[in-house]
């Protein structure tokens, strides 16, 4: 394969920074308040949605309602860190009648029942269609949980039934424990650690290192077989982020190129010869993992990986360690905040 071919997305999130109140320790894009905000701007945000208004799908259930595989959603890092620019965006948005349009948030800032409601609402009146909120043991960290709570109540006030829990199982749990203010991760594995087992908790991104207690642990040989071509050509819950990198499939810290040029990425499709670790992750991650062995010395990690993700990730960092010379492997700072 010479081109990776890459497809119109379906539905996409808006990174409008990695900056966020939480490090939270399944973080897929390694957010954190270390960041630098590095902010888009409004226009930023115009241009890249005007190429993006003819592709994205609204919610099976209408353009007024969301769904998280649907429409468009605006993220970070935690975009309420800058509700200005969020509110700007879904006005930009609403003005290209994108469909199915919410942001997803940590809460941090529901101090109040007034000001939250006062945010809601605002962003309601410029088009914004719904909420994700959400809620989990990471979160629980750094978020007070009254927050989540105020947020809630409030949001489902004022967007109905376009509130999105994510994941609902905690939010029962949270309250079925009474929790108060904030618990650290420790602290709830002695409460209620069970309940890990019935959530969705995807084993990439930070949750490699900072949560590889939880997996078992493999030989990298095991994932030797797969290849990430389904996750890079995928169409549905795309991202693009504040330094214009197309991202897909969750892969946070590989970029398919400039979302500033989509129509020429849809149309030509990425040069694989221009972009050698996509390459090999289009053969197999064993070709990743002796490129990067033959080339950058890597060393397999005696205490195995959780998934071909880790596999990937770990790989990847250790490269940009050595070089920067892979234009795929953006942004650089997201292998810094991993651990």
């Amino acid at each position: 394969m010479k081109r990776l071919q890459v497809p119109k997305p379906i539905s996409v999130g808006l990174i409008l920074s990695y900056k966020c109140t939480s490090e939270c320790k399944h973080c897929m894009y390694a957010c954190s308040p270390k960041w630098k905000p590095d902010w888009l701007t409004a226009e930023n945000v115009e241009s890249i949605l005007r190429d993006l208004a003819s592709s994205i799908m609204p919610s099976l259930q209408g353009s007024e309602r969301i769904g998280v595989n649907y429409g468009l959603h605006f993220t970070g890092g935690e975009p309420f860190l800058n509700s200005n620019l969020l509110l700007e965006s879904v006005k930009i948005a609403e003005k290209l009648r994108i469909p199915s349009t919410f942001v997803e948030t940590n809460c941090f800032w529901c101090m109040t029942d007034e000001d939250t409601r006062k945010r809601l609402e605002a962003l309601k009146e410029a088009g914004l269609k719904g909420i994700l909120i959400s809620v989990n043991p990471f979160i629980l960290e750094y978020v007070p949980f009254e927050r989540t709570e105020r947020a809630i109540r409030i949001s489902k006030e004022v967007f109905n039934e376009n509130v999105i829990i994510y994941q609902e199982i905690y939010y029962h749990r949270f309250k079925k424990m009474n929790v108060k203010n904030t618990l650290t991760f420790d602290q709830y594995l002695n409460k209620d650690g069970l309940a890990l087992y019935y959530s969705e908790l995807l084993p990439m991104g930070r949750a490699c290192y900072r949560l590889k207690q939880l997996f078992v642990k493999h030989p990298a040989k095991t994932f030797f077989h797969e290849s990430c071509v389904s996750e890079l050509t995928r169409n549905w819950h795309v991202h693009i982020d504040n330094y214009f990198n197309y991202i897909t499939g969750y892969c946070g810290g590989i970029s398919l190129g400039d979302a500033r040029n989509l129509k020429t990425l849809i149309e030509e499709g990425v040069d694989l010869g221009d972009r050698p670790v996509l390459n090999t992750l289009v053969s197999s991650i064993r070709s990743l993992y002796e490129f990067a062995v033959k080339e950058f010395n890597y060393k397999e990690n005696k205490d195995g990986y959780v998934s071909k993700c880790h596999l990937c990730v770990d790989i990847r960092r250790h490269i940009v360690g050595q070089t920067d010379e892979f234009k795929e492997l953006q942004p650089r700072e997201l292998y810094s905040y991993l651990e």
